[in-house]
């Protein structure tokens, strides 16, 4: 996959990550009613968001092992009760395909695949 489609798909699945954690703890099923401290699990995406959207590959590398904590609790949480339990499975698939993402768009930017391609290119 190019790495502009690879900037495209993980820069929509960190998009919709973030507006499902805020919905899931505001709005649909907090753990407290009326909301809760998790909507603040938030901002690790977000400090991510800018870098993902303009291609910095250092972010995308980082964010590849953030991810993954936002996948253990995707998982973990589809024990919880309905409605809690679709919305978990719903980030653990979202953190699966953004990490999927950014995983390879770090691989095809590296400067040594970037020498390469242009190597053959001349």
């Amino acid at each position: 996959m190019k790495p502009k489609n690879l900037l495209l798909v993980a820069s929509v699945t960190l998009l919709l990550l973030i507006a499902l954690c805020l919905a899931w703890e505001a709005i649909l099923a907090p753990l407290r009613p009326g909301g809760s401290w998790m909507t603040l699990k938030v901002l690790p995406l977000m400090l991510a968001l800018f870098g993902i959207l303009r291609g910095k590959r250092y972010t995308y590398q980082w964010s590849s092992m953030m991810i993954l904590l936002y996948l253990t609790e995707g998982v973990i949480r589809t024990n919880d009760p309905a409605p809690g339990n679709a919305l978990a499975l719903t980030e653990a698939i979202l953190s699966v395909i953004f990490f999927t993402a950014v995983v390879l768009y770090a691989r095809n930017t590296a400067p040594s695949r970037l020498a390469r391609a242009a190597d053959r290119q001349s």
